[in-house]
């Protein structure tokens, strides 16, 4: 990941002795994206995906993660 330029925003454990540096507000945005996609992954249509085209899918998608990000 250091090659391409991305740094790790994971804080270290409490019993590390030596202590990493993190970015706790973009850990903070980290942990709300991987909340809604927790959430999206309880809606049953995208779940199982009913929809057969690729469009309506996407959709489904777009709408479900509007809902789980804004309200979580």
């Amino acid at each position: 990941m250091k090659e391409k330029g991305i740094s790790p925003c994971i804080p270290p454990k409490r019993n590390r002795r030596q202590a990493i540096a993190y970015d706790a507000q973009l850990y903070k945005q980290r942990h709300r994206i991987e909340n809604m996609f927790g959430g999206i992954k309880d809606w049953r249509r995208i779940a199982t995906r009913y929809d057969r085209c690729a469009h309506t899918f996407f959709s489904a998608i777009l709408i479900a993660a509007t809902c789980c990000f804004y309200l979580n």
